[in-house]
């Protein structure tokens, strides 16, 4: 389904064999199978995690795909450094693993002959965490939005902010949600896909800003995380808390849509919403 990996990419079967347990219910997969079914299990259609590039080939049109501004990398403004772990040594290693400076890529491209403007977040990088460089990145594609005149789609994958950066995290916040202004002014059409697992400050900021949100099935959706809710109330949530179709059950996604059928409704979305 995936076609050709990058040359720094080693094939799935190579690293994991030919067959895979689901995570979810068990079942045994074929590696093969899972692939051709967009990585959703077929037994309890559990949807797993997938790379940045692995969404552009589901979203976009073969070739079509323009990377912007890929020479962005982080800085590390406060020195950070904990027990035997530094921040720039993290950066390192999530940069070879995910062949990529930081955890968002944008880029234009087209959806069924039709050109949008796409960010796709990378949980492998540090937790699809942000930092100043994934803020810019999202400013950044706003602003192409913008000047090409065409729809904005953002692809959610997130722990949340980034602490090894402090207060120029946290400011990314404020910069991604003020960006959405000049969206608006321009009338051009903002849509989120949210992915498992979006939390955080990602949720606090752009991620549930959309004109229009779709998420994927039994995504964790949410700020603080259960487990942290938990402690703080001393009660016991009740089951699904935060997942998708909690999410869309009291009103904070719009849809839910299986990944097989995401880029055909993402294009029936933004026919509704813009004009091209």
């Amino acid at each position: 389904m995936f076609g050709k990996k990058k040359k720094t990419e080693k094939p799935k079967e190579e690293i994991k064999g030919l067959w895979k347990k689901c995570e979810k219910c068990s079942s045994v997969i074929y590696n093969q199978e899972l692939e051709k079914n967009f990585r959703v299990c077929p037994s309890c259609g559990y949807h797993y995690q997938l790379t940045p590039y692995e969404r552009i080939q589901i979203l976009i049109d073969p070739e079509t795909f323009k990377e912007q501004d890929d020479d962005l990398s982080p800085q590390d403004p406060l020195n950070f450094s904990y027990a035997d772990t530094n921040y720039k040594t993290k950066l390192k290693e999530s940069q070879m693993l995910c062949n990529s400076k930081d955890a968002m890529i944008i880029g234009k491209g087209k959806i069924f002959g039709k050109s949008i403007e796409l960010g796709v977040m990378d949980f492998r990088f540090l937790g699809g965490s942000m930092g100043s460089v994934v803020g810019e990145k999202f400013v950044r594609g706003a602003m192409y939005a913008i000047k090409y005149k065409i729809p904005y789609v953002v692809v959610s994958a997130s722990g949340g902010a980034r602490m090894q950066e402090g207060m120029v995290s946290l400011m990314q916040m404020a910069k991604t949600s003020a960006v959405l202004n000049l969206l608006i002014d321009h009338s051009i059409p903002y849509v989120v896909i949210l992915t498992h697992p979006t939390t955080g400050g990602v949720t606090a900021s752009f991620a549930m800003l959309g004109d229009v949100i779709i998420a994927e099935p039994g995504a964790l959706i949410g700020f603080a995380g259960p487990r942290v809710i938990e402690q703080t109330i001393k009660q016991k949530l009740p089951p699904g808390f935060q997942s998708s179709e909690f999410q869309l059950e009291h009103g904070f996604v719009d849809m839910i849509v299986e990944r097989k059928d995401l880029k055909e409704t993402l294009f029936k979305v933004l026919n509704y919403l813009y004009d091209w």
